[in-house]
């Protein structure tokens, strides 16, 4: 079936600002509620949102074999559930419904009235309902950089790294959308000169530049999922914020790995863009060496050039960049993770959740986390407003940018924002 929904020529009746995340050839999928309370799944052209939902009832999705109330629920599971080839067909057709040429939804004012907000006067929510949600470690840069940092500098990779795409099972049910602020975490931490550990507000809060993507239903369990198979079970992808304490997850990560340190917040942006609308901005991926087992080995190219950008904001003053990255710096793909992560038979089911692990490039200033940019607080950041951060400061904003370009189109992913706020206080 033809992606027509990619046309770089195709243009919109909807005014789509320059250099906006979204032309009509993203088409992404999210959920919001209007000003009337209505919740619905939508998609969003330039600055306008458009309620999915009421297209449907107003036949626009007529021949396409959809539920009556696929697009009247308050979250994308069961239309994500459909697979590849209903999301096509309704892509598609949103491209047709939407460009300058087609008179039926454009001169129809009532209409339009109905089915088109504002993106200002809506409020985005998770897209998904996260049953489960795996982190992976696949940044070779970022894993170097820690093993640098905390062992020995000489072996920073541990010996399985370059063996399989290492990850770890996180916590779903504190992932927010953009926008909602996020408490500093307490817990238990070993300070540097202490025999006992202490307990209070995490001192050395971390923001994890990642992206992740959402599967769809993929296999039954005692299945796996071949890896020249597994794209056709990634729905999209989302920016992704693994919020992290470095000082409690150095305390408690020995045995068994992060678990508080990482499971008090994570932030993602709240459209998803399609597979199918990232097509176009495929790369190679960085070379494995050694190569991986047969299971695990790809040909061709199955990464993205998805440009990605990270700002710290003050409370009351103006943001600074502090990193400038990339997602194909990654050295597992998103296959790779999928597959290694059924290769036992683990079932994966729709609106689950693959975060990437922290995306750090090969200079300074690509770094994915606090962590790294400040090298463990050795070498604080300068900010525009004149003020240094060795990690996160309460009340301090992160926010995460990305999007593809080429010479005919650009197509993002919005932000990834959370506020950092003070502690609840302990008794």
């Amino acid at each position: 079936m033809p992606n027509i929904a990619n046309d770089p020529k195709r243009k919109s009746w909807i005014k789509v600002p320059e250099n906006s995340d979204f032309p009509i050839q993203n088409i992404p999928f999210g959920v919001f509620i209007t000003k009337e309370d209505v919740i619905t799944i939508g998609t969003r052209i330039g600055d306008s949102a458009i309620d999915m939902g009421a297209l449907q009832q107003l036949g626009y999705f007529d021949g396409i074999d959809l539920t009556d109330d696929m697009f009247m629920q308050d979250t994308l599971n069961d239309f994500i559930s459909d697979g590849k080839k209903t999301w096509r067909l309704v892509r598609n057709r949103l491209s047709e419904i939407f460009d300058e040429n087609n008179p039926t939804l454009r001169d129809n004012k009532k209409q339009r009235d109905i089915v088109i907000f504002d993106i200002k006067d809506i409020e985005m929510q998770l897209p998904v309902q996260i049953g489960d949600y795996t982190d992976f470690y696949s940044s070779k840069e970022h894993a170097t950089n820690v093993g640098k940092m905390f062992r020995d500098p000489e072996n920073a990779l541990l010996p399985n790294w370059l063996h399989i795409p290492v990850g770890y099972h996180g916590r779903s049910s504190t992932i927010v959308p953009s926008g909602k602020s996020i408490r500093r975490p307490n817990g238990q931490t070993m300070p540097a000169d202490a025999t006992e550990p202490v307990f209070g507000p995490s001192k050395l809060v971390d923001f994890e530049l990642e992206m992740a993507f959402i599967t769809t239903d993929s296999n039954l369990m005692g299945e796996a999922i071949p890896v020249d198979e597994a794209e056709d079970y990634i729905f999209g992808m989302v920016l992704f914020n693994d919020w992290s304490a470095r000082d409690i997850q150095k305390w408690e990560y020995v045995p068994l790995g992060p678990f508080l340190a990482k499971n008090f917040a994570s932030t993602i942006s709240p459209w998803i863009v399609t597979m199918d609308a990232l097509a176009p901005f495929k790369t190679k991926s960085p070379e494995q060496s050694p190569t991986p087992l047969k299971y695990l080995q790809q040909k061709d190219k199955h990464t993205f050039d998805i440009n990605l950008e990270v700002s710290l904001q003050p409370e009351d003053a103006a943001e600074t960049v502090i990193s400038k990255s990339n997602f194909k710096y990654m050295y597992w793909t998103m296959a790779q993770q999928l597959a290694h992560h059924t290769i036992n038979g683990c079932r994966v089911n729709s609106g689950d959740m693959m975060g990437s692990g922290t995306i750090s490039g090969p200079t300074p200033d690509s770094f994915g986390s606090m962590l790294e940019l400040s090298w463990g607080g050795k070498n604080p950041l300068k900010l525009n407003d004149g003020t240094e951060r060795k990690f996160i400061n309460d009340n301090d904003t992160v926010i995460m940018r990305g999007y593809c370009q080429n010479e005919k189109v650009r197509i993002g992913f919005g932000e990834c924002s959370g506020k950092l706020l003070p502690a609840l206080e302990i008794k």
